[in-house]
This record gives structure tokens, C-alpha cells and sequence, in this order.
């Protein structure tokens, strides 16, 4: 089975599972890249779910063979095999509303909801400011600028880099990719 069709068919059991709880969810992370117009190889499945179904979503992950290796009331990280699944709970407001709108977009997985491209460059953002070791984010972040700069809501964007602190960063991001 090629990688791709076994990924989408990770994609596909997974976010079925979530809707047999009533679990919200959105895609996150580089597999939500895509349908922006920016490709990146990854092979982990991130999303972005309903902090309050989180013992109903472990419960279906542990039922699909899935291991948890950490659980927190931010995040939780599932393994089978070499399948992986991350969650991020939308706790905070930004995060439900950021879960709340995203939208249905055709991608080479599926029919999926895929979080907005500002909210995605606002987790990457987050992402790298918890570790800036993971510089793929600051290069996600760049070709999410380039690909969708005069489609995005800049102002919402610009809110979260003031969010941490990194205005100035922003002002040399889109410099870059003016």
C-alpha cells in the first residue's frame, strides 16, 4: 500500500472515530499545508479537537489500537505501529474559535476540515515559540506567506504574532516574501 493511501486511510479511521463521539476536529500541522498551496513531507497526523470529548477520543484511539504515550489537557500523542496521531485540545477561546471555523476543503486525503491559514500560521507560531529548535515551523510559516499572502486576513495574523511577542518577526517574514 503506497504511503499516501495508507495515511489517508490513518486520516479516515481516525476522524471517523472522532465523529462517532461528536468530537469536532480540524486538521493541523503539515498535512494542513496542502490544500494552501504548500507541500511538505510528513507522515504524523495532527489535529486540533474538543478538549471536553478527550476521554471519549482517547477511549475509540485505545479501541483502534492506538497507544498513548502522553496525555495532558493540552495535547495528547497516540502511536500504533509507525502511525501517529497528535492532539491539540482547543481549550483557550482562540483555539475553539479557530476549531469552531474551520472549513471542509477537498484535499489528496479526502473531504477533511482543515483549520484557516492564519490559524495555522498562529500554531506553527505558537509551535516554535514552545521550541524554536523546530525551525520547519518558521519555513511552514514563510510558504504559507508566499502561497496565500493576498488571500489571508494579515491583521488576524498579525495578532498572533503580537500574541508572543514577535511583531518584528512578522515585519521580516513578510519582508521576505514580499
Amino acid at each position: 500500500m503506497s504511503p499516501i493511501s495508507r495515511l489517508g486511510k490513518q486520516i479516515a479511521e481516525v476522524t471517523e472515530a472522532l465523529r462517532r463521539v461528536g468530537a469536532s476536529y480540524a486538521l493541523i500541522g503539515g498535512l494542513a499545508l496542502a490544500p494552501y498551496n504548500v507541500i511538505r513531507a510528513t507522515q504524523d497526523v495532527d489535529l486540533l479537537t474538543d478538549l471536553g470529548k478527550a476521554d471519549e477520543v482517547d477511549s475509540k484511539l485505545l479501541e483502534l489500537g492506538y497507544r498513548c504515550l502522553h496525555r495532558s489537557s493540552d495535547a495528547a500523542n497516540y502511536v500504533r505501529g509507525d502511525e501517529r496521531v497528535d492532539l491539540l485540545y482547543a481549550r483557550r477561546p482562540i483555539a475553539r474559535r479557530l476549531l469552531a471555523g474551520a472549513a471542509e476543503l477537498k484535499t489528496s486525503l479526502g473531504d477533511l476540515r482543515v483549520i484557516s491559514t492564519e490559524g495555522l500560521i498562529g500554531f506553527k507560531l505558537q509551535g516554535w515559540v514552545n521550541d524554536p529548535r523546530r525551525t520547519q515551523d518558521l519555513e511552514d510559516i514563510r510558504a504559507l506567506l508566499r502561497a496565500n499572502r493576498a488571500k489571508m486576513d494579515m491583521a488576524e495574523v498579525r495578532e498572533y504574532f503580537h500574541l508572543f511577542d514577535r511583531d518584528s518577526l512578522l515585519d521580516e517574514l513578510l519582508r521576505d516574501t514580499a
